[in-house]
């Protein structure tokens, strides 16, 4: 190590957490997310400041893009040309901001995704609306700063007097966020702003109605409220946009005219997509596709076939193509500085605040600027009411200083008074012109106490701010681009359903129906029962219970994800009827299938979703809890709800209170037993933990079992070839999860490999099937109950080398009909139809 060098040992963990630090921020600050006073990042403040100290102004001639480019390069903006010239571009662009700040002339792009010309073929001038901007930057209105070499300043923010922020959006992507702030129409805008000035204090509810909803540049539909409604409430929304189409015949056929497409959709793209949806016969019915824009407007025009139906296809294109899409709003701004969430009156009072500022720091400074004036006059009108006197004066002086402190001297004067005399003009002595100089005083007197007043006035400064606005609005105030069309979909379903008891019948094929609970009441106790529902001669009902009209399903399918159903959304039925199969009432894929089922009374209740888990199993003896919270906002498509590994597969899906004893069983025979404290709650994503140790490859989970504290029902266990048998819950010691278990069932050739388990009551029955189709019905008390490490019982007797393909834990009738009576009273006025309940049961299966 040469002389003066050392060495410092740094922790390089804390240097990279620091050093990346640094740099997000310094992304956040300077380079991704806008300043909530004027709305603009670092780039456009400079490209504008740049133009404005070039003097290039909507009244000036165009000057190249590539002079003004280089202007803020050189001065403020040490980083790409691209960056200084797209960003640039994109503020010419008419179809990107909803108030362009930039005059352009030449090729700036298209909607279409054409890009812009190179910089040195265009040419640029301020827009008149960005000059408001930058009025009375040069008063004193907002602080300098140097630059990125200091050897110039620029503004930290500009003085401007347009809600820019409102009116044009914003959007960036920094590092551990992202903003994308809507545009909005400048009248309604306006009219906000001042409304909020009157009162402070007005309620969210009064600005919505009068700024109402974003204005995009291409026009289009906001097609729903709520997501505007929770992006002014809350600062973040999804705002659902639609191209504007209408129907138009031509002799025997249809088009769909689309005259306006949604904000930041590429034309070209949205035509080409849908040609290629065509092809590939998603989208039936179109038979050409023609984009007819031109001068006057838009205009893409889809050649509809003789028979199709033009609001199917409209429809259609709404679905799969971007003639719908969504609009995501995220209001992320910097608030001195720090990245904050802003709802719609947060903009505002930021916005009012600024002007406050701008406009205090302006009459400030017109004030000293006034007062330096009078003080002047003051000075010449004492020098022009001694004429004679401060001639002699001057004359008998060898130097200009030497006369000015004869000046002092004899008229107490100030330095600035007696500079301002004797660099005084001889015009300056004739008599029209002393008539000026007191006229002026007088006039600099009378603002010099308007701008006092104003200083000590709060009414009078936002006085000014709402004319100023009212100014703006005149000046560049247009009508509305984007119409607002309600959703039908966003009127809340439960309002148009009792929240009434419901019969949910589940068959094993996958077959669901509600029945009224009312339909249960009409046979009188000492009756055969009810039957539940009819189903084909393979499928039987695998689960009964009761659900109010409001309370949610929801469904865990094999693939590992999460679908939504509330029982109103279910199709009625009778009792007698099959139901109808749930792959036909949810988006679920072709190849994955509805495994298990929960029902939960609510999803809002933030202590109830928040003390209860799903728990899972796969069949490679994962498990995992997560928080029912992480699946409390449905998604119509269903969302993950556990990863499953490629050669695994979900087993089971269960609700508990975190405090159940979990029991895993396997094909091998061995079972194990475990509380479910020991199991730590993961993420919705999140591929679970070992629950148990599979004894080889082949090995692998046939089921799991959650019992409750308290629990009094038995283990049974079937296997391939016929055998079962019942344990008491005590055969089971509780272990750790993640352990090879302990015997449950003797495995044996004889027996085969274990195929169920189940928790069983002497109340319930099992449903056998077969691998051959046959299914065979057991009453559980029929089953014996014996020792754990026992082989059991022959349950069955099978044939041509048949095996057990599953078992089903369903209620019986007789059950059924004790689940009916907890809740449902018997109606005294109804007729006892105990003896002829068989009979109808019988004529409706035959119906059906």
């Amino acid at each position: 190590m040469s002389d003066g060098e050392r060495i410092i040992r740094i922790n390089i963990e804390e240097q990279m957490k620091s050093a990346y630090i640094d740099y997000s921020m310094s992304v956040i600050v300077s380079r991704a997310l806008p300043d909530v006073r004027d709305g603009f990042k670092p780039v456009h403040r400079r490209v504008l400041y740049g133009m404005y100290d070039l003097g290039i102004l909507s009244n000036r001639s165009y000057k190249k893009s590539a002079r003004i480019v280089g202007e803020v390069l050189g001065k403020y903006h040490p980083h790409g040309d691209s960056s200084v010239y797209f960003t640039m571009v994109r503020m010419a662009q008419t179809w990107s901001l909803r108030y362009p700040l930039i005059d352009g002339q030449g090729n700036f792009g298209s909607v279409d995704g054409d890009s812009p010309a190179a910089m040195r073929y265009t040419e640029a001038r301020m827009a008149k609306i960005a000059e408001e901007t930058l009025a009375d930057l040069d008063k004193n209105t907002v602080d300098f700063q140097p630059n990125f070499d200091e050897s110039l300043t620029e503004p930290t923010v500009l003085p401007t007097r347009i809600p820019q922020l409102l009116i044009n959006g914003s959007s960036g992507i920094a590092v551990g966020m992202a903003t994308n702030m809507p545009p909005h129409n400048l009248t309604d805008s306006v009219d906000a702003i001042i409304a909020y000035i009157d009162n402070t204090d007005i309620e969210m509810e009064e600005l919505i109605g009068i700024i109402k909803a974003p204005d995009f540049p291409t026009g289009g539909i906001i097609y729903g409220y709520q997501g505007v409604k929770e992006s002014y409430e809350t600062g973040r929304g999804r705002i659902v946009l639609r191209g504007k189409a209408h129907i138009e015949n031509e002799g025997n056929r249809e088009k769909i005219i689309v005259t306006e497409i949604p904000y930041l959709v590429n034309r070209a793209e949205m035509i080409q997509r849908t040609a290629d949806l065509v092809n590939e016969k998603k989208i039936e019915g179109i038979s050409n596709v023609n984009d007819e824009s031109g001068r006057g407007g838009m205009r893409v025009v889809y050649d509809l076939k003789r028979d199709a139906m033009s609001n199917v296809v409209l429809n259609k294109l709404y679905k799969y193509t971007a003639l719908q899409t969504t609009f995501n709003v995220n209001n992320i701004a910097l608030v001195k500085g720090r990245p904050k969430m802003l709802n719609l009156k947060d903009l505002i009072r930021h916005f009012v605040d600024h002007r406050h500022e701008v406009v205090t720091r302006r009459t400030q400074y017109e004030l000293d600027q006034a007062e330096k004036r009078a003080h002047i006059l003051e000075g010449l009108i004492i020098a022009s009411d001694n004429i004679d006197e401060v001639i002699a004066i001057i004359r008998g002086s060898s130097t200009p200083d030497e006369a000015r402190e004869k000046l002092i001297e004899r008229f107490g004067l100030t330095e600035v008074q007696s500079r301002a005399i004797v660099d005084m003009r001889l015009r300056q002595l004739t008599g029209l012109e002393q008539d000026k100089l007191r006229k002026e005083f007088d006039e600099i007197m009378q603002q010099i106490e308007y701008f006092k007043k104003v200083l000590s006035d709060i009414s009078l400064r936002m006085d000014i701010i709402k004319d100023e606005l009212l100014e703006i609005k005149d000046k560049f105030g247009d009508e509305r681009r984007t119409e607002i069309v309600p959703n039908a979909e966003e009127f809340n379903p439960e309002d148009f359903y009792a929240d009434e008891d419901m019969v949910i019948t589940i068959s094993h094929l996958g077959y669901i129906k509600r029945t009224p609970l009312t339909e249960f009441r009409t046979q009188g106790r000492g009756g055969v029962g009810s039957k539940g529902g009819t189903t084909r001669d393979e499928d039987f009902l695998e689960q009964i219970f009761i659900a109010s009209m409001h309370n949610t399903l929801l469904l865990f399918t094999e693939q590992g994800r999460c679908y939504w159903l509330k029982v109103y959304q279910i199709p009625e039925g009778t009792r007698a009827s099959k139901g109808r199969a749930i792959q036909n009432i949810l988006n679920i894929g072709t190849e994955d299938k509805v495994l298990t089922f929960i029902k939960v009374k609510t999803l809002s209740d933030a202590d109830f979703i928040n003390n209860n888990y799903i728990l899972f199993a796969t069949k490679k003896g994962m498990i995992k809890k997560t928080s029912l919270e992480a699946y409390s906002r449905p998604r119509q498509n269903g969302v993950n709800a556990i990863t499953i590994r490629e050669d695994d597969e979900l087993l089971e899906a269960r609700l508990t209170n975190g405090e159940s004893e979990i029991m895993l069983a396997v094909r091998s025979g061995k079972a194990i037993r475990f509380n479910e404290t020991k199991v730590r709650p993961m993420g919705r994503t999140a591929s679970g933990v070992r629950g148990i140790t599979l004894a080889n490859e082949k090995d692998e989970v046939i089921g799991m079992v959650c019992l409750l504290n308290g629990n009094e029902e038995d283990i049974l266990v079937i296997s391939e070839n016929g055998y079962g048998k019942r344990s008491v819950i005590d055969d089971y010691r509780v272990t750790n999860r993640g352990g090879k278990g302990v015997k449950t069932l003797n495995v044996t050739e004889k027996t085969g490999n274990l195929i169920a388990i189940k928790s069983v009551s002497d109340e319930n029955d099992l449903m056998i099937i077969t691998q051959n189709g046959l299914t065979i019905r057991l009453a559980v008390n029929s089953i014996s109950l014996l020792r754990r490490a026992t082989q059991g019982v022959r349950l069955i007797n099978l044939k041509d080398e048949d095996s057990i393909a599953s078992v089903a834990r369903i209620v019986n009738e007789s059950a059924e009909e004790e689940v009916m009576d907890e809740i449902v009273e018997p109606d005294e006025n109804a007729p006892d139809e105990s003896e002829n309940g068989g009979e109808d049961v019988e004529n409706n299966l035959e119906q059906e």
